[in-house]
């Protein structure tokens, strides 16, 4: 059997597989790309990352003309949600973005191929497609990029009707009397945010203690109060959901208070958002002798990012780490050039972890809860954006940045904001600490006035010496 070759073989098209696989081809190497969907981009760019951003938009667009137009003496009357046209316009980026996606590969003359990719053995990969029909291809090298998928409880299952997932979420063609949301993280509030500006009732259930758990503790804090007073967003912390049940077009849940009683809250839907699961079914891993860790759910890989057999990479959400398109991306271009006989880094430490809400949420670097877990001692320093102009004047007063430093060494540890444009600001912190800059390094670099950016020179001169000059 003559197999078409290629240098590298990519299995699966998120953003770790095509950037993996545009990297790959810039480095001269003969590419394919195996998609199991119809269109490119993964989950990010089909029911993630960027249709949750375009529906962000535009319930936040609505949110402002409904509630803060008055102020600016913009005066509106009759003012109505269009949810098919809202659906549509979201329809149509990611439509631009899929067929970017699809251009670029044509582009870096990288072979696609559409169905169900599979190891016969190492260096050969089946592609089963919709029909039926198999083709074979060879490769000298494979990325595994499959992605993940939503999280299921096993008492509480999901009928993609009224008990949901965020891909029925991102498609609902009426805003929910009552939305029941479990789980406090990223997903779940920024889909609670768009449905709650709509003028939905929502309701929020935690096991933890805190929303967005995994972040600066001071954050989740901020971002429950600021949801629940702009929003009326209620929230139930601490709570451990027992089940949930269907009547008609109602769905009741109920759950285990902190003190061991029982909630019920009866609503229009529920999205069960408890995270995502590494998605690696019908790989044939078997076949190639890799067995899954942690908990059977993640590929193994050394530090190139290689699996435990010679020629195999893993990259995104089927590895160790945090689930986030921008570190699959970095793997992605890591791998490629691995493969091309490059020597690149990544620093996990210095991955931005965002939440989209309004105000925003960003941080790097490490948490004041790991760096008093660690015994590391550090200096902070903190500026509120009530005290910034430029919020003041875009009434975006709500939040903070926070700077911990090393000290002794004033080395920056870790940055956490919480405001308006955080998902862009956050970039400087990173740029500052990926040069290993001190507090006072961005404390003395000029920032225009009246920006958001001031905020983090502010709350770095707070962490030097407590030197703030607008507080």
């Amino acid at each position: 059997m003559n197999l078409m070759q290629y240098d590298v073989i990519v299995i699966g098209s998120g953003p770790g597989g095509y950037v993996a696989a545009i990297r790959c081809a810039q480095l001269g190497l003969k590419t394919a790309i195996i998609e199991k969907y119809s269109t490119f981009g993964g989950t990010c760019l089909n029911v993630g990352c960027i249709p949750s951003k375009a529906l962000l938009d535009s319930s936040e667009h609505y949110h402002n003309a409904a509630t803060h137009f008055g102020t600016h003496g913009i005066n509106l009357s009759n003012l109505k949600v269009d949810m098919k046209q809202m659906m549509a316009r979201k329809e149509d980026v990611i439509a631009q973005n899929t067929s970017g996606i699809a251009f670029l590969f044509k582009k870096n003359k990288i072979d696609s191929f559409i169905g169900m990719g599979s190891f016969v053995d190492k260096n050969n990969v089946k592609i089963t497609g919709e029909d039926g029909k198999v083709t074979q291809i060879s490769g000298k090298n494979v990325i595994i990029a499959t992605g993940s998928k939503p999280t299921a409880l096993p008492f509480l299952p999901v009928d993609k009707k009224r008990i949901i997932t965020s891909t029925e979420a991102l498609a609902l063609t009426e805003v929910p009397g009552h939305l029941i949301i479990i789980g406090g993280g990223v997903i779940g509030l920024e889909l609670g945010s768009v449905y709650a500006r709509l003028g939905a009732k929502v309701s929020v259930v935690e096991y933890e203690k805190s929303i967005i758990p995994t972040m600066d503790g001071g954050l989740g804090k901020e971002l429950q109060r600021v949801l629940k007073k702009s929003l009326g967003m209620e929230f139930y912390m601490g709570h451990k959901v027992t089940g949930a049940t269907t009547k008609g077009k109602k769905v009741t849940v109920t759950a285990e208070d902190p003190k061991g009683g029982e909630l019920k809250l009866e609503g229009d839907y529920c999205i069960v958002a408890v995270g995502r699961t590494a998605y690696t079914e019908g790989l044939g891993l078997e076949h190639i002798g890799i067995s899954l860790e942690e908990r059977g759910k993640k590929i193994p890989v050394n530090e190139g990012l290689e699996t435990p057999v010679q020629g195999v990479y893993a990259i995104g959400d089927v590895i160790k780490g945090a689930m986030l398109a921008h570190k699959a991306e970095d793997e992605g271009v890591f791998v490629a050039e691995r493969i091309a006989g490059q020597k690149p880094h990544i620093d996990y430490n210095l991955i931005p972890g965002v939440v989209y809400t309004w105000p925003e949420v960003a941080s790097v670097g490490k948490t004041e809860e790991q760096l008093k877990q660690e015994g590391k001692k550090y200096k902070t320093g903190s500026f509120p954006f009530k005290a910034s102009g430029r919020a003041k004047a875009s009434m975006d007063t709500d939040g903070f940045v926070k700077v911990l430093a090393d000290e002794q060494t004033d080395e920056v540890l870790g940055v956490h904001m919480i405001g308006p444009r955080a998902a862009d600001m956050i970039a400087e912190a990173v740029v500052a600490m990926e040069y290993r800059a001190s507090a006072e390094d961005i404390a003395r670099i000029c920032h225009a006035h009246p920006t958001y950016t001031e905020a983090l020179r502010e709350a770095a001169l707070a962490a030097t010496a407590n030197r703030a000059i607008h507080m």
